[in-house]
């Protein structure tokens, strides 16, 4: 990097901290947290996605193709659910809860079933999500260190304090404009690698040359039940839709910029978007992998770059673990593109970490003020409130860095003890907001239980669980189906408890859900259910394109 690199990455900078600035007059929790309801669909798509795609996806989804033992194309399978289930998100989850004028979706488990309830979606959601933030922050901050010579305590802070300040100024609008520009930054980083890589690989030969065959195939028709059976098209499409429905429905994270739209015309309009514009960007950092791993393979001093950078940098056990082509696209940023371009690329890696970031701290603060000291006969005063609000923005910024220098770099069976919840919760989740929105008959008590004992048998079945603690009961699944064995489990408990205990159950009476089945053939779940048609003959077709 030379003088020029570090002008376009001060200038980024500088620019979000005055982003900061320019937001900062919010009156009440409405514009802090919600953007005063004033949000198009535009910057709210953008966000969403740039969310989603964070810094980690930046870097090891090219990886993944490129060079990663057992990796290729299949990574595309990831977006096979999307559209199915932003229809799901538009027509089902999306309406009681924006109509009901919450901040925290938890609010709405309490109004449905009871306190605990809520409080239990809200802890887990607040440790699970500081801590897996943490780890992302530690992982892109060792990576810069070993592309920039520069400290990774240094690129922790950096990423930190600037994200944490514009957030704690401009709350949610500046966390959504962040996040769109972020997100421009990041595709056109993306463009820019794809760019300069397939000039230099049709140089070697083109990437059919070194890629096998192999890392070319996207549908795969196993069915995730036996070891090594992963990335199967069955449960990519049937567990990736409980992933993303939960996610993006009953997620905190993603759920708050729904609830930030102007109307639920903008909320049907954000999702149809973000369902038919994922798949492109993916599709684009997917092929940037196959173009760049192929030059990788196919030049020496390339992979004896990136041995280098790992052994000079990284201890002993990121080698083990396969953390090695991760540095791929870091490597071939300052080694492949010219100066002014390395900046932009810095500035994008950058950009797709603090995205991730600043929805992450937003969020947890959104819901300690909401479920902690907002709730019941407790009511803040707006000062009170934004007092609050901006405390809580400081002390998650602060525990995802503690995360970061904590448990980032350790051994510790923390971080996969994060992971194994990250893929076992999502379902009864899931099954807890359809349950109150839908369900007459579930009550507290089976709510809880459906919860509880949902996580804990995905966990058994778990293999990251298994491995942790050095199990072997002679059956695991591919981690994607327990999404959808959390909810079936969760539903099935619920039920069954709630008629055990006999005990009445509560009654949304002020808010009732208003799908009908004809509403699938409104305009934009028609779109959808069209586009995961043409994504599924894209990705069966992507073999004889590339071939």
């Amino acid at each position: 990097m030379n003088y020029i690199d570090y002008i376009i990455i001060v200038t980024y900078i500088v620019g979000f901290l005055g982003l900061g600035f320019f937001f900062k007059d919010n009156k009440d929790s409405k514009d802090y947290f919600l953007g005063g309801n004033s949000l198009g669909w535009f910057p709210l798509s953008l966000s969403t996605m740039a969310t989603q795609l964070s810094a980690i996806s930046f870097i090891s989804a090219p990886a993944f193709v490129g060079l990663k033992l057992n990796g290729g194309m299949k990574w595309l399978t990831f977006e096979l659910a999307v559209p199915l289930a932003m229809i799901f998100i538009m027509l089902v989850i999306i309406p009681p809860l924006y109509r009901s004028g919450i901040v925290s979706i938890y609010e709405f488990v309490e109004k449905r079933f009871d306190a605990s309830t809520r409080l239990i979606l809200s802890i887990v959601f607040q440790i699970s999500r500081a801590l897996g933030t943490g780890v992302m922050v530690y992982t892109i901050a060792f990576i810069l260190q070993a592309v920039l010579n520069i400290d990774f305590v240094y690129t922790i802070l950096i990423i930190s304090v600037i994200t944490i300040v514009y957030s704690w100024q401009g709350g949610m609008k500046a966390v959504v404009w962040g996040d769109a520009i972020q997100m421009i930054i990041l595709f056109a980083g993306l463009v820019i690698c794809l760019y300069y890589g397939w000039d230099l690989v049709q140089a070697n030969g083109g990437f059919s040359a070194s890629l096998s065959p192999d890392r070319l195939q996207v549908i795969d028709y196993n069915w995730g039940f036996s070891k090594g059976e992963e990335y199967g098209v069955v449960p990519m499409i049937v567990g990736g839709f409980f992933l993303y429905a939960s996610y993006y429905g009953c997620d905190q994270t993603q759920a708050q910029r729904l609830l930030s739209a102007k109307n639920e015309k903008t909320i049907r309009q954000l999702l149809l978007a973000n369902g038919l514009l994922r798949f492109p960007v993916v599709f684009v950092y997917c092929f940037m992998g196959l173009v760049v791993g192929s030059l990788a393979l196919s030049t020496p001093d390339f992979m004896a770059e990136i041995s280098q950078v790992t052994q000079t940098h990284f201890p002993e056990e990121y080698a083990k673990t396969g953390f090695k082509p991760d540095l791929m696209i870091p490597v071939f940023i300052l080694k492949y593109l010219p100066h002014g371009m390395i900046g932009i690329l810095m500035v994008g890696i950058m950009s797709a970490a603090m995205s991730s970031l600043s929805s992450t701290i937003n969020s947890l603060s959104a819901v300690t003020v909401e479920d902690f000291f907002n709730r019941g006969n407790k009511k803040l005063s707006n000062e009170q409130y934004m007092q609050v609000s901006k405390i809580s923005v400081v002390f998650w910024g602060a525990v995802c860095i503690g995360a970061a220098f904590l448990f980032g770099g350790s051994d510790s069976p923390v971080i996969e003890i994060i992971n194994a919840i990250g893929s076992v919760f999502y379902g009864p989740v899931l099954a807890t907001f359809v349950l109150a929105i839908f369900s007459k008959k579930v009550n507290a008590q089976g709510m809880k239980a459906g919860i509880i004992i949902a996580v804990l048998i995905n966990l058994i079945f778990s293999k990251t669980m298994q491995e942790m603690l050095g199990l072997d009961f002679g059956f695991s699944i591919f981690w994607m189906w327990l999404n959808f064995t959390g909810f079936i489990l969760a539903v099935a408990i619920a039920y069954l408890v709630s008629v055990l205990t006999k005990a009445e159950a509560k009654e949304l009476t002020q808010i009732e859900h208003t799908f009908k089945w004809p509403d699938l053939l409104a305009k934009e779940p028609v779109i959808l259910i069209s586009f995961f048609v043409v994504i599924l003959t894209i990705s069966y077709l992507v073999p004889t394109i590339f071939s």
